[in-house]
């Protein structure tokens, strides 16, 4: 490793899921800083455009393709337009996530349940997939997958959004553990509560908000960009021997 540049992405093609805002934008525009040939992606084209834009604003490089991590056809494509256009995969962020249920488990809707596990579990397992042969065909990689603090503490009215969560620290481990042969790495990042569009039922309800406070050491919520320092070290040559690992940025909410 270059101690003068740990973090240096320099020559890296990467892909970051759900980067059209939050979490994921930050990540992308992070990971572009350092030198990475990012690619945003997220459902909507013209909001990975937006990103792409700012990125090259900043001077980094980027380019945008749409994709639905729920959908199968739409992983498919995106990987073969990943493979056309670039020949080479070398950082996969899954980040992309959905959770259109917010109240008691019991009340769970098959239609709540399906759109949850598809993009949290499905996508999420098939991108790592697609995006690990890539790796593995030109010699390694790494992955990350965005998980959440509900993995270990499931969240009050986020039932099936908790359990996939789980799934996911689970899913790491799996991938981790048959991927180090073919020197892919694959680590989670357990972030707790986000000031994001995404996660505005908990961070803009003050009701909510009055309850978690005391039970988070740092006496307030993360920002996106907060998340993005800890994707850059797992997907660095700074944690080349780390894998398999969950790494928790969430204020110190499962230790209050």
């Amino acid at each position: 490793m270059d101690f003068q540049k740990p973090f240096d992405l320099s020559g890296k093609v990467a892909l970051v899921t759900g980067s059209s805002r939050g979490i994921g934008a930050s990540i992308a525009r992070m990971l572009a800083g350092h030198g990475a040939q990012v690619i945003v992606s997220s459902r909507k084209q013209d909001a990975c455009e937006a990103i792409v834009a700012q990125i090259k604003s900043e001077g980094g490089q980027a380019e945008a393709i749409a994709c639905h991590i729920g959908d199968m056809e739409s992983i498919t494509n995106l990987f073969q337009q990943i493979r056309e256009r670039f020949g080479r995969l070398d950082i996969l962020v899954n980040n992309a996530a959905a959770n259109p249920y917010f109240g008691p488990i019991l009340d769970t809707t098959l239609e709540a349940y399906q759109k949850t596990v598809d993009v949290n579990i499905r996508g999420y397992f098939f991108a790592s997939v697609e995006g690990g042969r890539l790796m593995k065909e030109k010699g390694g990689g790494a992955i990350v997958n965005v998980a959440s603090i509900n993995a270990e503490n499931p969240g009050v009215y986020q039932g099936i959004y908790s359990v996939t969560k789980a799934a996911i620290v689970s899913m790491t481990k799996a991938f981790a553990k048959e991927c180090a042969a073919y020197k892919i790495r694959v680590n989670a990042l357990l972030p707790g509560a986000t000031d994001t569009k995404f996660a505005a039922t908990l961070v803009k309800n003050e009701k909510i908000l009055n309850q978690l406070m005391p039970h988070v050491p740092l006496q307030r919520v993360a920002q996106p960009d907060e998340m993005a320092g800890a994707v850059l070290y797992l997907v660095s040559p700074a944690a080349s021997y780390t894998t398999g690992s969950c790494l928790t940025v969430d204020g110190g909410y499962l230790i209050g």
